[in-house]
């Protein structure tokens, strides 16, 4: 009889339980605007913004219908804005506002103390192990997507 395998459920646990807890470290910084979700938007936005939205959906892996929902709420909150270029008007780029770039820095104090509560007690070797495994089951399941 073979073992019953839970990955798939811890992740999901992990996932959930990690949202309430990063949740609650942005209202302790006064983040209160915006959820985790929309916060892995805004992190691939920071890296490289006025991007079109095929290519931050495929940054953050969310499809383009919730992709759009969120872009519509952080639009409304004063985080972005849709840039409509002169050459093309079918092709929509999504820009940070200042207010937005200035929150930068506190959410990255919050990312940064949620990668170490993750890690805490893990060896380096172990950590890159894991994301070793973490991004061929990513990769295993976008090959799927895709079919």
């Amino acid at each position: 009889m073979s073992k019953l395998r839970q990955g798939g459920f811890l992740v999901s646990k992990i996932h959930q339980l990690s949202g309430r807890i990063f949740a609650k470290k942005l209202k302790d910084y006064r983040i209160t605007d915006i959820n985790p979700a929309q916060g892995r938007i805004l992190f691939a936005l920071w890296q490289k913004d006025d991007i079109p939205i095929q290519e931050l959906a495929k940054r953050t892996a969310l499809g383009k219908s919730t992709l759009t929902r969120m872009l519509d709420k952080l639009e409304e909150t004063g985080h972005l804005i849709r840039i409509f270029p002169d050459d093309d008007r079918r092709k929509v780029l999504i820009r940070l506002t200042e207010q937005n770039k200035k929150m930068k820095a506190a959410y990255e104090q919050v990312s940064l103390s949620m990668t170490e509560l993750y890690y805490e007690g893990f060896q380096p070797e172990e950590i890159d192990e894991f994301e070793a495994y973490l991004e061929r089951i990513f990769n295993n399941l976008s090959k799927r997507e895709a079919e």
